[in-house]
């Protein structure tokens, strides 16, 4: 009767975490899944899981639930061919999560009846707009010199951040060593973004073989291979754009007209009274800066993204038609940070810089760490440069309400130490008038 019992208990249990799945119908090596990553789809309650295997598995699954994988669902893979010389191959796996509890924490792996993960967790942010949104930032992180790889994925570990923005440079570079380091850079980040949304923008060391390993490792909602897309997070309305169609045209001037429109036409629903009473808040980031102060990288005195190509379809008019709060940047391995501003000129608040400031505040935090170290700046700063820092770090940042954003950067150089801090508060948030 004994044996009986714990015969019972023991198939339930394995019904219950393996679903008695189809056998095996062949035998697979290669089939473990690796390189997990999480983010946001259309909505914060949907969570969209990717990850990677070497060999067709057949079926993509991710068992998950609160507390216990007591739910199942399935989704599809592609097939990825690197445009290396080897054209290495490897599957890419995707399950969406729709409509899941707000404000719950999940336990899930993903795999095959060839093989599951280990067990991660995430937690679903909470409903509406009103609650604090924290956040890390940073671009230009490798998988050799990625100084701040320990800070972050300790605290993402300890359920620190909301959503994670890598702000393009990755791996150093994707494609190198026929998509081999890319494939060692999804796995270095696997302990903090298999746990956070992690949501992306393009690099321009993502630009080989016209972006694909960008565009097929990471899925980001919205069209065109996520080059841009937008999604709404507590009080803040995020906004990803692509610098690189404007310098890499040779895979079409069609990007930078269709990622114009697409700006333009979410920024003024963005801005419609209902929207905007809601989520107040626009942060936009994208990968080279409209203005920075590095010595040594002629992108500085570049401005095809902020002006256009010969005058048209430039970025920064956009910035204040619709209001848009701050803007991150990196690209440049350094950390800067401006006084509000537009065209070179500094529009501060009418009570300080930051209060009620009338332009952007522009940010760029490319100091995470990567092989070609950090970037040195000019002997005198600009005049609208507030702050500087060569050391390697990251940015972090708290939507505490409708009236107050924080940010601070932290210096891995000075083991963790916080060397700069602001908040930007504003009565109202509406177009600038200059």
């Amino acid at each position: 009767m004994k044996l009986f019992i714990l015969s019972l208990v023991l198939g339930i249990a394995w019904g219950r975490f393996h679903f008695f799945g189809p056998s095996p119908s062949y035998e697979c090596t290669h089939c473990q899944p690796e390189q997990i990553h999480i983010a946001f789809g259309e909505k914060s309650n949907d969570i969209v899981i990717t990850w990677s295997t070497f060999n067709d598995t057949e079926e993509s699954r991710v068992q998950y639930g609160v507390g216990i994988m007591d739910k199942e669902t399935a989704g599809s893979s592609k097939l990825f061919v690197d445009g290396g010389p080897m054209k290495r191959s490897q599957y890419i796996h995707t399950v969406v999560l729709k409509d899941l509890k707000y404000n719950t924490r999940y336990v899930y792996h993903a795999g095959s009846v060839y093989g599951w993960s280990e067990m991660f967790w995430f937690r679903v942010p909470p409903a509406g707009e009103d609650w604090p949104v924290r956040a890390a930032i940073y671009g230009d992180m490798g998988n050799k010199n990625a100084q701040s790889l320990s800070y972050l994925q300790d605290e993402a570990q300890r359920d620190k951040f909301d959503v994670i923005l890598h702000v393009g440079d990755f791996a150093y570079d994707m494609d190198t060593d026929d998509a081999q380091v890319g494939d060692e850079f999804m796995r270095q980040i696997q302990p903090l973004a298999a746990l956070v949304p992690y949501m992306t923008c393009p690099g321009n060391h993502e630009q080989a073989y016209n972006f694909s390993n960008y565009a097929n490792r990471f899925n980001m909602p919205g069209p065109d291979s996520s080059l841009f897309y937008s999604f709404d997070l507590g009080p803040i309305h995020f906004v990803s754009i692509s610098t690189e169609v404007y310098y890499f045209t040779r895979y079409g001037l069609k990007l930078i007209v269709n990622q114009y429109n697409w700006l333009k036409k979410d920024l003024a629903k963005a801005n419609l009274p209902e929207n905007r009473a809601k989520r107040p808040w626009i942060i936009i980031f994208g990968h080279r800066p409209m203005y920075c102060s590095d010595s040594n990288d002629i992108d500085c005195a570049c401005e095809y993204s902020r002006v256009g190509i010969l005058g048209v379809y430039g970025l920064e008019p956009l910035l204040m038609q619709f209001g848009v709060d701050a803007v991150v940047w990196a690209h440049e391995h350094s950390y800067e940070r401006t006084w509000p501003l537009y065209d070179n000129r500094v529009y501060n608040g009418t009570k300080g810089a930051y209060i009620n400031p009338r332009a952007p505040v522009h940010i760029v935090t490319g100091s995470a760490g990567c092989q070609e170290n950090t970037d040195p700046f000019k002997s005198n700063p600009e005049a609208w440069s507030a702050f500087r820092s060569s050391d390697y770090g990251y940015t972090r940042f708290v939507a505490h309400n409708h009236t107050h954003v924080y940010f601070e950067q932290v210096d891995v150089d000075l083991k963790g130490k916080v060397i700069d801090s602001f908040w930007i508060v504003k009565d109202e948030h509406k177009a600038f008038k200059i």
